[in-house]
């Protein structure tokens, strides 16, 4: 496969765009790919819904940040290596610069946001993937079949959770569907959109892998042989976003055995930063950021902030980027379109599943939050008002319901 020149679109205006959603894009990845579903195949039209899906779903089974790495993706086809490192960088820069600034002079408190405020923050994150939910389930569930494949994805993964659970779901879902649609001539979609352009095709995709295969052996010699902790702790952060499903909050206990244990950072300061980066927006990967900026020793603050982001990072660039000219392909055969069919019913099925809990479970406590979130939700799905200004309403009206309770 050839490369093929992605869509032009400018650098700055991709940061821009990936910046505004790095400030407002509360409630964790699965609603972070709720807003990215809004802005880019709702508003922008960048992509097709059935491409976004599959987009969504090659990120699920890769280790690694999944929402940032269909940020990546979406980057890297829009406007190139450039692009990519502009979606990246929009979207993750406003949390790390202010973990990075608060691990400066925070104390062991991370409670600088209202309780009230970042209640309704929750709430809205119960809109934002619900949204998500009804406007996938509308294209990619059409049937009973699939509606059975998204209910029972959704039950099984209430029932277990975890991130075999979901990788297990969506492969028997893969299997399912190409055994129902992806056979004979009449089966599965008749046609896959249009192929996403690449700036690499499957030649650069194998480098990019075998890249990142080479650094999980390389780093830790580097690490062992090294002077002083920048590569110990290039390895650690390169590490835990290598080798971790899920993403998240998956990442948290490996990164409190690497910088905690190792005594790079005191206990109190690790949960004051965890706190701390509940109530930001962005990918909560950012949390190396204040990690890197608390660490004792060299290197720590800004360049520790710079050293332990990137290296979190850096593996989730190197999978999505090298996997896509396979996976593009791939998904464009009718066996792959029956399996992607569906792995994508499965996937709005994830997105049920975590809309139950633990969205839903941790965001409304009672009848009010019930209504704010269905207030959020007629406010995105039918009065089509910008998500960003649905989330700073909802916050704003948590914390002022914290005042009157």
């Amino acid at each position: 496969m050839r490369a093929t020149p992605p869509v032009s679109t400018s650098w700055p205006q991709i940061f821009l765009v990936f910046l505004r959603l790095g400030l407002t894009s509360f409630g964790g990845p699965v609603a972070h790919l709720g807003y990215f579903r809004d802005e880019f195949v709702q508003r922008r039209r960048w992509l097709g819904e059935r491409a976004y899906a599959d987009l969504v779903a090659l990120c699920q089974f890769l280790p690694g940040p999944a929402s940032s790495q269909v940020g990546m993706a979406l980057g890297l086809v829009r406007g190139g290596w450039g692009g990519a490192l502009a979606a990246w960088a929009g979207f993750t820069l406003p949390s790390a610069l202010l973990l990075a600034a608060l691990a400066a002079g925070l104390s062991a408190r991370g409670d600088w946001v209202p309780p009230g405020v970042l209640h309704g923050l929750k709430v809205v994150a119960v809109a934002v993937v619900a949204q998500a939910v009804w406007g996938m389930a509308r294209t990619l569930c059409k049937g009973p079949a699939r509606m059975a494949f998204m209910f029972v994805s959704a039950a099984l993964l209430w029932r277990w959770g975890g991130v075999a659970a979901q990788v297990g779901v969506m492969l028997l879902a893969g299997l399912l569907g190409w055994r129902l649609w992806g056979r004979g001539a009449g089966a599965g979609p008749a046609h896959a959109e249009a192929p996403l352009p690449l700036p690499l095709g499957r030649r650069g995709g194998a480098v990019l892998l075998v890249l990142f295969a080479a650094l999980l052996v390389l780093l830790p010699l580097l690490a062992h042989r090294g002077p002083g902790q920048l590569w110990a702790l290039v390895d650690a952060f390169y590490r835990a976003g290598a080798l971790v499903f899920g993403g998240g909050h998956v990442v948290l206990p490996l990164l409190q055995a690497e910088v905690v244990q190792t005594g790079w950072v005191a206990p109190d300061t690790f949960l004051a930063g965890y706190g701390v980066a509940q109530a930001v927006p962005g990918p909560l990967f950012t949390f190396a950021a204040f990690l890197g900026a608390s660490v004792q020793g060299w290197p720590s603050g800004a360049l520790g902030a710079a050293v332990c982001l990137v290296s979190i990072f850096a593996p989730a660039f190197l999978l999505v980027a090298g996997a896509l000219p396979f996976w593009e392909p791939l998904r464009a055969s009718r066996a792959a379109q029956g399996a992607l069919a569906g792995v994508n019913a499965a996937v709005v099925g994830l997105l049920l599943a975590a809309l139950i809990d633990p969205v839903g479970t941790g965001a409304l406590q009672g009848w009010a939050d019930v209504a704010l979130a269905l207030a959020a939700f007629w406010a995105l799905q039918r009065a089509k008002l910008p998500p960003w200004a649905v989330v700073l309403a909802c916050g704003a009206l948590g914390g002022l319901w914290a005042r009157w309770a």
